[in-house]
């Protein structure tokens, strides 16, 4: 039985020409390519074993832009603080009232209409100025740019993307900022007989090349060195388990940040043997027990990329702050500081090395820390990068030799009275 149509809806006339409005053509619009983002996976030198992690592709549904057409009979659309004669009111009440005669009026005289213009630049010329016209003669400023706001809302961008949960993202890192303070690492190497500083700088070196071999994320790096030191911090270990507690913490922090973590046989591979399965399951449980399951440590890194997002830097110089911030994971000195603090100081040296200028009010807004609070930290890390403490650890550095990574540590150090001359400019 066919459906009866509605007459009302469905109307396929098309208005007379000279009677129905102008017919305009539709506009194809314009394709938005989509605009440089962190990829935030990790950055890996293409090593000859199998890669371990999966690649997840995002796709964004292009919106159109452009001026949308008018539809067929609308009416014409006003720009604003345009047509203020309300000529279409006018030209409404015109019609309605073609019955009635009016006596026609006169137009203005040209010559009446000079001789006002004149009179009203005589009267321009007597009128006392302003107190803003007298303080623009008395001091003239050269006209500058229009400036950007000061504050950047870095979020707005990524509010569409349902996998950026923009809209959280500030109260993910303030939420962040708030653990910091639990997870501050004491002096726990006092109370460690057998194991020195030293000792914890060569197994962080051999952590960067378990990492880099399983093309782990650089997540994954960070949070098992800190897993390392919260659990060293509770436990006296001996250094013939050093090495186990190590890929132990690899192990847990893989299964925590990756979407396909390596299996135990591998751990115990590239460990040499040296361990059983059962001593590695067993350091396993005693690991998140004595951190009572609480792993979710905040890391240097993830700030690091917040950071970086808020300087709009590009991937040369991200990868350079990167550089420097992972040269901090062999020292001890720097296990101690806030992970926010340490990365907002990688970041200013990088945009100082980089001439790319200061910390600007988004940066200081975003990261909660001023210059001033970064500046000794910055001497450190440039103290650091120019004099590195042992000379066989050389991982980080031939990590980033890479061409994959611009060769960021072939870059030469600022000299240390240059920085001092940056820093307080």
């Amino acid at each position: 039985m066919p459906v009866a149509r509605n007459t009302k809806t469905l109307s396929t006339k098309q208005p007379r020409a000279g009677k129905g409005a102008p017919i305009t053509e539709n506009v194809a619009p314009e394709k938005v390519r989509p605009g440089w983002e962190d990829g935030g996976g990790p950055l890996t030198m293409g090593c000859p074993l199998r890669p371990l992690t999966l690649l997840c592709c995002r796709r964004r549904a292009a919106r159109p832009s452009g001026p949308r057409p008018r539809p067929r009979g609308g009416p014409k659309k006003r720009s604003a603080f345009g047509d203020l004669t309300n000529a279409h009111k006018n030209q409404a009440v015109a019609g309605k009232k073609d019955g009635v005669k009016s006596a026609p009026r006169k137009a203005p005289r040209a010559p009446a209409a000079k001789n006002n213009e004149a009179n009203l630049k005589k009267s321009l010329k007597k009128t006392p100025l302003t107190e803003e016209s007298e303080e623009s003669e008395k001091d003239p400023v050269p006209e500058e740019p229009v400036q950007a706001p000061v504050l950047e809302d870095i979020d707005k961008e990524q509010l569409g993307d349902p996998y950026a949960n923009a809209q959280y993202a500030k109260d993910i890192f303030d939420y962040m900022r708030e653990r910091e303070e639990k997870f501050l690492l004491p002096d726990y190497m006092e109370k460690q007989v057998d194991i020195s500083r030293e000792m914890r700088a060569i197994l962080v070196d051999w952590m960067v090349e378990v990492q880099e071999n399983f093309e782990l994320n650089h997540e994954t790096l960070y949070l098992a060195v800190k897993l390392v030191d919260h659990y060293l911090v509770e436990v006296v270990s001996m250094k013939d388990k050093l090495q186990l507690i190590g890929s132990t913490a690899v192990l847990i922090a893989s299964k925590f940040e990756e979407q396909c973590p390596p299996c135990v046989d591998d751990f115990l591979y590239i460990c040499d043997d040296a361990y059983k399965r059962e001593e590695l399951v067993a350091m396993e449980k005693s690991i998140l027990r004595t951190l009572n399951f609480d792993i979710n440590i905040p890391i240097p890194y993830r700030f690091l990329r917040r950071f970086a997002k808020c300087a709009r830097v590009n991937m040369e110089t991200l990868t350079l702050a990167r550089f420097l911030c992972e040269m901090t994971l062999q020292e001890y000195d720097y296990a101690r500081e806030r992970p926010s603090k340490l990365a907002a100081s990688c970041l200013l040296l990088a945009l100082t090395m980089k001439n790319l200028g200061g910390w600007t009010p988004t940066l200081e807004y975003y990261s909660g820390y001023r210059a001033q609070d970064l500046h000794p930290l910055v001497k450190r890390l440039n103290f650091l990068l120019t004099y590195q403490p042992c000379d066989k650890l050389k991982a980080v550095r031939t990590k980033y030799s890479h061409r994959l990574f611009f060769e960021v540590a072939k870059m030469t150090p600022l000299d240390m009275l240059k920085l001092e001359e940056k820093l307080k400019s």
